[in-house]
């Protein structure tokens, strides 16, 4: 991979407490040629909250994470606590802007809590880890991948997340190797 990239990770809203940015931070690092910066306070993103719905809209959620952008930012993962949503869906794990700047996920259906089974620190953060590399990879062009074993590979459940490695497929990472 020719370069190294900045990724900028944001806290969205109340910081994620249970999860450590630091943890995945190393863990992006070890898999993509970037260098993280965690920002420390959080953004709020109460404009973007549907109360109808009890979700945050997160493509509002996306324009103001780019209103976070500094000048040469090269590329922005916000992270958030609360349930993100597309009208169409009923909910989604996250969002990113195809070959462009932002992405975004939320910790709220990764917990083990959420489907009433016992808490895991270390499946969470497992799960954070893929769903910010699945969410930066769109970031850098990539689309979703039919190898199951690819982070590309789409999720429509957290058992989805939970059955793919966190990691890129050949043709995934070859791609990665062109654009990083």
């Amino acid at each position: 991979m020719s370069g190294v990239r900045e990724v900028t990770v944001i806290p969205l809203g109340t910081h994620p407490r249970d999860v450590s940015l630091e943890e995945l931070r190393s863990g992006i690092e070890q898999i993509l040629p970037v260098r993280i910066t965690i920002r420390p306070r959080p953004v709020d993103i109460d404009s973007a909250l549907d109360a109808s719905r009890k979700q945050y809209h997160s493509t509002s959620v996306l324009a103001l994470l780019l209103q976070q952008a500094e000048p040469h930012t090269e590329r922005l993962l916000g992270i958030t606590p609360y349930d993100l949503f597309v009208p169409v869906l009923t909910f989604v794990f996250g969002q990113a802007q195809l070959n462009n700047l932002a992405a975004v996920f939320s910790t709220f259906r990764l917990h083990n809590e959420f489907y009433g089974i016992p808490r895991s620190g270390e499946q969470l953060a497992a799960r954070c880890l893929k769903e910010a590399l699945h969410e930066l990879g769109h970031t850098f062009g990539l689309r979703h991948c039919i190898d199951h074993p690819c982070v590309m590979n789409s999720s429509t459940y957290v058992e989805d997340i939970d059955l793919k490695p966190a990691d890129f497929c050949l043709p995934c990472r070859e791609h990665l190797e062109i654009v990083l």
